[in-house]
C-alpha cells in the first residue's frame, strides 16, 4: 500500500509561482511511475506532468509546458512540482499520483496509476 500526500497549495497572484510537494510512505518513489494531475470545477482530471527515476524523461502537458517542473527527492521519498508564471486557468485542485509498475516515464491518463493523494488546492488570482 502506498500513501501519499500533497502539500504547498494556495492562493497566488497571477505571473508567481508556488511549490508543490508529494510526499509518501508504503513504498520507495524511486521504484515508482510519479504523476502530477490536476482538477478544475466541472471539468475532468487532466494530466500534469511525469516522472520516473530509473528511465529518462519527464514529461508535461502541453499547457504547462516551460512554467511547470517535476522534480524528485528520493532521500525524502517526495515528488515536488515547482509552478511558474501561473495564470488563473491553472486554477485547480492538484492531485499526486503514483504507479508502481512501469515501462516508460510517460502516463498521462489517470487509469494509469495505482494511487492517488487527497489533492491540495491552487488558485491564480488575476
Amino acid at each position: 500500500q502506498v500513501q501519499l500526500v500533497e502539500s504547498g497549495g494556495g492562493l497566488v497572484q497571477a505571473g508567481g509561482s508556488l511549490r508543490l510537494s508529494c510526499t509518501g510512505s508504503g513504498r520507495a518513489f524511486s521504484s515508482s511511475a510519479m504523476g502530477w494531475f490536476r482538477q478544475a470545477p466541472g471539468k475532468e482530471r487532466e494530466f500534469v506532468a511525469s516522472m520516473t527515476w530509473r528511465l529518462a524523461g519527464t514529461y508535461y502537458a502541453d499547457s504547462v509546458k516551460g512554467r511547470f517542473t517535476i522534480s524528485g527527492d528520493n532521500a525524502k521519498n517526495a515528488v515536488d512540482l515547482h509552478m511558474n508564471s501561473l495564470k488563473p486557468e491553472d486554477t485547480a485542485v492538484y492531485f499526486c499520483a503514483a504507479r508502481t509498475l512501469y515501462s516508460s516515464s510517460y502516463y498521462y491518463h489517470p487509469s494509469h496509476y495505482n494511487y492517488w493523494g487527497q489533492g491540495t488546492q491552487v488558485t491564480v488570482s488575476s
